[in-house]
């Protein structure tokens, strides 16, 4: 099967599992919100993650938000993409149990930044064989959006065996900033990310990263007033996922730091 139609058929996919909405009332909101019943993507995560009008959900909409989980601003981009980057987008989706595009983006703006150089996309894609896709023990700290376990269809009729849904957790944070228990668990989910950030992204002046880090400050940043009320369990993603973001920065302002040292 040629990649792009690998594609097409994951957006067909994720189109079907769109299809199985079903409306409810959800008493902790007051209101009707839609529920599904997914065989091969977990779409309250996608939800969650990107901007999808859960009103208008075409199959347009599933090809765009396939792109971007493989790093393609839209479906237009991966189409016209080079026979090694939609290679390599088709590994990414693959293998996102190991690395998410997100954390993949960094690796590689990482290897730039150490060697001065601007890697092409047949280089991307020799990098990501040999360091992530032919070796085992990867383990994201990102999200891996398929149900599956971490098997891709082949075809339209290939039966794939869905993994259990972890049961929702309903706890709700209704109050900012966060206060006793909600905090200390806060404060230790960001630093786990932060160490875990550290030693896969290997910076050049880590003891002054150190000295910029300030979780709690960090959490307060993230979590907003406008996001109340939020699933105390979703918060906590959040305090992972943007942690990406906000690690480059520090590590830009280390290394300019580190400059001044010398």
């Amino acid at each position: 099967m040629q990649t792009i139609e690998y594609f097409k058929l994951q957006a067909k996919n994720l189109h079907k599992d769109f299809k199985t909405q079903k409306l409810y009332f959800d008493s902790n909101y007051g209101r009707d919100l839609y529920e599904y019943a997914p065989k091969f993507f977990d779409v309250e995560a996608l939800l969650n993650d990107f901007d999808i009008d859960e009103n208008n959900f075409t199959l347009m909409n599933a090809q765009h938000i396939i792109a971007k989980v493989v790093g393609f601003d839209k479906w237009t981009d991966m189409v016209k993409a080079s026979p090694a980057a939609l290679e390599l987008a088709k590994l990414l989706f693959d293998n996102l149990h190991k690395i998410t595009n997100e954390e993949w983006e960094y690796y590689v703006l990482n290897v730039e930044n150490e060697n001065d150089i601007i890697l092409d996309d047949e280089f991307k894609l020799e990098i990501f064989k040999t360091v992530f896709a032919d070796v085992d023990g990867h383990q994201t700290t990102g999200f891996d959006y398929r149900l599956a376990n971490y098997e891709t269809p082949l075809n339209e009729n290939q039966i794939i065996t869905p993994r259990k849904k972890k049961k929702k957790n309903t706890v709700q944070i209704s109050a900012l900033p966060l206060v006793g228990a909600n905090r200390k668990k806060a404060i230790e989910v960001a630093n786990w990310k932060f160490e875990d950030l550290l030693q896969m992204m290997e910076p050049r002046h880590p003891e002054l990263l150190r000295k910029l880090w300030k979780p709690e400050k960090y959490i307060d940043e993230v979590l907003r007033p406008d996001m109340l009320p939020i699933d105390r369990d979703y918060a906590f993603s959040m305090i992972e996922a943007f942690l990406v973001h906000h690690f480059i920065e520090l590590d830009t302002e280390a290394d300019k730091q580190g400059l001044n040292l010398n």
